[in-house]
C-alpha cells in the first residue's frame, strides 16, 4: 500500500514549469483535485499535505531541498511515519520516455537521475515504486541540465500536463 507519494523538482518560481519539475506538476494537479493545500515543513525539508485516495490516507511531498539532495527529504518523511521503501511512490521526469509518455515501475537503478540517485543514497536502496514522466532528450550536442532546467515548449508542456492527467487514475488504482 502506498502511504508517501512524492514529486521530485526543484522550489523557486524560476523552475516552475522546467521540465525537471514534472514531479511537483503532477503533485501540484492532485492538490488542485482534491482541494488541498500545502504545508511547509523544516523537518521533513518540504512541502507535505495529506489527501484521501480511495478511503486511504496519503501523504504528499515535495521535497525543497533541490533535486541532487531529494533524499534528504524523503528519508526524514519515511523515518518518521516508520515507513517501508515499497510504501513509497516518486514521480519524476525521464528523459528515456517520449514527452507525454508515461510508465510506472517498482524498484530499478537511477537512470543517471539525481533526484533518484540521492534517494538511494539517503534511504539506503532502490526498492519504492516510481512513475517516470517523459521529457523526451535534447537534441544532439546540447546539454542535458541546461535542458531539463528549461521551459518547454507550449505543445510540450500541453503534452506532459495530458500525461499527468491520465497517469493520475493509475496513481489511485496501484493506491
Amino acid at each position: 500500500m502506498i502511504r508517501l507519494l512524492v514529486g521530485l523538482g526543484n522550489p523557486g518560481k524560476q523552475y516552475d514549469k522546467t521540465r525537471h519539475n514534472a514531479g511537483f506538476l503532477f503533485l501540484d494537479r492532485l492538490i488542485v483535485d482534491y482541494q488541498e493545500d500545502w504545508t511547509d515543513h523544516a523537518r521533513f525539508f518540504g512541502a507535505t499535505s495529506v489527501i484521501n485516495i480511495n478511503n486511504r490516507d496519503v501523504r504528499l511531498l515535495k521535497p525543497m531541498t533541490y533535486m541532487n539532495e531529494s533524499g534528504r527529504s524523503v528519508a526524514a518523511v519515511v523515518k518518521y511515519f516508520n515507513m517501508s521503501l515499497d510504501e513509497v511512490l516518486v514521480v519524476h521526469d525521464d528523459l528515456d520516455l517520449r514527452v507525454g509518455e508515461w510508465k510506472v515501475k517498482y524498484s530499478g537503478g537511477h537512470g543517471g537521475h539525481n533526484g533518484v540517485r540521492s534517494m538511494h543514497a539517503c534511504l539506503g536502496g532502490a526498492d519504492f515504486h516510481r512513475m517516470r514522466l517523459g521529457i523526451g532528450r535534447p537534441l544532439a550536442g546540447k546539454s542535458v541540465a541546461d535542458y531539463v532546467l528549461s521551459q518547454s515548449s507550449s505543445d510540450e508542456y500541453e503534452k506532459i500536463q495530458e500525461a499527468i492527467g491520465s497517469s493520475i487514475a493509475q496513481v489511485k488504482s496501484i493506491i
